[in-house]
């Protein structure tokens, strides 16, 4: 799932410690790096993108399909990329787990074939990742009444799975602040 790398649109928390272009260009090339590392003959990377207008654009790579992220908010956006994807097992990152290698990917799709749904706890409350077996339908309350950016995000999300089995793999961090940047 990424946004279009504008300054003042996108990493608006670490916009306000590093600067709204300082921000945007960070996200911008820690998308292109992540989206290089993971890039595996084992599964088809697809691009969640925002805004609609941004999904012809030259800023991420053309040989990824895309699809829009549409409208509200994330849990609404998550659960429309998971219903416009192809069927299957899938699985949802961010664009800002500078961390996240390709093993982490193959564990979680390792995952959705012991469980129904896959997350990835990252270190602030929230998740990295998100995946779904799909072999039936998604749980109807998935992804609502959620806190998100709090430290009950990820236990939030799994009170809406409505029974269906969860694997946890690995914890990573995200960037939501300076003091989240990898240390050169």
């Amino acid at each position: 799932m990424v946004k279009f790398p504008a300054a003042g649109r996108v990493k608006t928390r670490l916009a306000k410690d590093i600067g709204r272009v300082a921000a945007a260009w960070w996200f911008r090339h820690q998308v292109r790096s992540l989206l290089r590392r993971l890039d595996d003959p084992r599964w088809q990377i697809w691009l969640s993108v925002a805004p609609d207008t941004a999904l012809e654009s030259s800023v991420w790579p053309l040989h990824f399909p895309r699809i829009s992220q549409g409208q509200g908010d994330l849990g609404a956006r998550m659960r429309g990329a998971f219903e416009a994807l192809p069927k299957g097992r899938a699985c949802l990152i961010g664009g800002d787990i500078p961390s996240v290698e390709k093993a982490h990917i193959s564990e979680a799709f390792a995952a959705l074939g012991r469980h129904e749904a896959v997350f990835g706890p990252a270190t602030d409350g929230g998740f990295w990742l998100t995946g779904f077996r799909r072999t039936r339908p998604l749980p109807p309350q998935l992804f609502e009444g959620v806190r998100w950016s709090s430290a009950e995000t990820l236990s939030d999300c799994l009170a809406t799975l409505q029974g269906q089995s969860c694997g946890l793999v690995a914890e990573l961090s995200d960037v939501d602040t300076a003091r989240d940047l990898p240390k050169p």
